[in-house]
């Protein structure tokens, strides 16, 4: 069963959170060249709105990641192993940065509320949105390492 477990866990931050990451990180450039004026913009918005859902649906999706995850934990009994703890922690952190800033600062790109920015008014939110993608990359990096070196296991290289 642990081993059913902790393929559906693995198999579930593959697909959500590797599609996430790369949604998330195309997702300010395509927003601008929509907004630029030039040829071509109607087709970036189409992208940047794509890679918005992209985000939001495999958001949705990876709350299965931390259930399987926490599943495979207790069928291995790590639960309170601090490697684990410290996963589940910087977890919140980037479903939190996703969540509350990432997710709305393309929907304010997107013009979602009905007012479309200028791209000039746009530049800072691309940049802090390009930013926060960025640690939320960085965030499932350390978890990705703190899953393969598992501090403190018997089985660690």
């Amino acid at each position: 069963m642990t081993k059913l477990l902790l393929s559906i866990h693995v198999l579930a931050a593959i697909v959500t959170v590797g599609s996430i990451t790369v949604a998330a990180s195309m997702f300010p450039r395509y927003a601008l060249r929509a907004l630029d004026g030039t040829e071509g913009a109607d087709r970036s918005a189409g992208v940047a709105s794509l890679l918005h859902r992209i985000c939001y649906g495999y958001a949705l999706g990876g709350i299965v990641v931390p259930v399987f995850g926490i599943a495979t934990g207790a069928a291995l009994g790590v639960l309170t192993d601090a490697w684990l703890i410290v996963s589940l922690a910087l977890t919140l952190v980037a479903a939190g940065l996703l969540g509350f800033a990432i997710l709305p600062g393309q929907r304010i790109l997107l013009a979602e509320d009905g007012t479309p920015p200028t791209e000039e008014a746009a530049r800072p939110t691309a940049a802090r949105l390009t930013m926060l993608t960025g640690i939320f990359n960085l965030v499932w990096a350390v978890v990705v390492v703190l899953m393969i070196i598992r501090p403190g296991s018997t089985t660690s290289a």
